[in-house]
């Protein structure tokens, strides 16, 4: 919904109605991930995809059904329905989609929730897409010390509610199962089927990349950073170096020690585990302390710090004599990216992008053309 939320949220404060298709499940290599949402206006408007192009026709087409008075709609596409190979859905995967009917009546809470999420906050919105008819699109909108609306279950709604918040805490987006009257699923035989499935969309601030170095490689790695979705910090004890003029790509720029600022940041609880940390100063006094504070957090989901094979080796001897364990030193990708023969600061700046997705997400970081199998894991395609 994130794509769309402006538009949403114009036509809904007018008083007017719109569709809302939203992909709730994919399968092998869909073109899109679960939460990509098109609109289909009020004056017939086409506004976001869901398929980058297939199967938009279709959904288009619910959408005007739903706008005309029909329930909730929710559609499979794939290579094995005739109906989404006429409309193009060829790259080998299928995807589920989830159309409603958005107004003041039927999403109350759509103020709410586009409030919290342009204030950067933590907000969960669980919709029934599949079940009763007279359950289809029922909502539960989860904020961490809050709830508001409900599914039609109260049972439901206490279980959901737990569920959504630990997703949201993951930054994650999926389909929840319940059996009869809420139930949880193991509370059900194991012959039976899932009653009832609740799409859980997080929106979670956006994760964060502290690059640390305000040298020649910190704007590019910066804007790769900011392309790939995280906010970043470029951190710099120097003023004379840190500067907004030197630094256009950084959303933030701190004058401070760096390991002043990183254990700051993880006091206030500000650092998880979808938080990169770049290490760009190669320069001992600077980097020892710290990746001394940086690998002993627990949260943090990347460490990489850039410097020489040399460089390397004496900055691990000087991080081993300052107390850090072998296992704790393990969790440091240094030299920093994966090998792709990069010389200029942008090519740097995608080999550490590069390696920072292969480790998130499994990656081997070898050539497709060379390696068997399927192109994304977990699939067979």
């Amino acid at each position: 919904m994130r794509d769309v939320l402006e538009p949403l949220m114009s036509w809904w404060a007018e008083g007017k109605a719109s569709a809302l298709a939203t992909v709730v499940a994919t399968q092998h290599s869909a073109p899109r991930r679960p939460g990509a949402s098109m609109l289909v206006g009020p004056g017939a408007e086409a506004i976001g995809s869901v398929s980058g192009g297939c199967v938009e026709s279709a959904v288009y087409d619910l959408g005007q059904e739903v706008l005309a008075g029909t329930r909730p709609l929710r559609r499979r596409y794939g290579v094995s329905d005739a109906d989404a190979l006429a409309v193009g859905l060829t790259c080998g995967g299928t995807l589920d989609v989830f159309v409603e009917r958005v107004d003041s009546k039927t999403f109350p809470q759509l103020g709410e929730v586009v409030e919290t999420v342009r204030a950067g906050r933590p907000v969960a919105v669980a919709t029934v897409i599949a079940g009763p008819a007279e359950r289809l699109g029922g909502r539960l909108i989860v904020w961490p010390d809050r709830v508001a609306g409900g599914t039609g279950s109260g049972q439901l709604d206490g279980l959901l509610c737990q569920d959504a918040r630990g997703l949201l805490d993951a930054g994650r987006t999926g389909v929840l199962r319940y059996g009869a009257d809420g139930r949880c699923r193991s509370e059900e035989s194991e012959e039976s089927e899932a009653v009832l499935e609740v799409f859980v969309e997080s929106f979670a601030p956006p994760p964060r990349m502290l690059v640390f170095g305000a040298v020649d490689f910190a704007d590019a790695v910066a804007r790769t950073g900011s392309f790939l979705g995280y906010r970043v910090t470029v951190c710099d004890a120097r003023p004379v170096f840190a500067t907004a003029a030197r630094l256009p790509g950084a959303d933030e720029i701190v004058v401070e020690w760096p390991h002043r600022y990183l254990q700051a940041e993880a006091d206030a609880g500000r650092i998880d585990g979808r938080t990169a940390i770049c290490v760009l100063t190669h320069d001992h006094k600077f980097d020892v302390p710290l990746l001394r504070v940086a690998l002993r957090l627990s949260d943090v989901g990347y460490i990489g710090a850039m410097g020489s094979r040399r460089t390397h080796e004496d900055r691990w001897h000087r991080l081993t004599e300052a107390g850090l364990t072998e296992a704790e030193l393990k969790r440091l990708s240094s030299p920093i990216g994966l090998d792709l023969g990069a010389r200029t600061p942008e090519e740097t700046a995608v080999s550490i992008a590069a390696e920072i997705i292969a480790l998130r997400r499994g990656g081997s970081g070898f050539r497709l053309a060379d390696r068997p199998g399927p192109i994304h894991l977990g699939s067979g395609l």
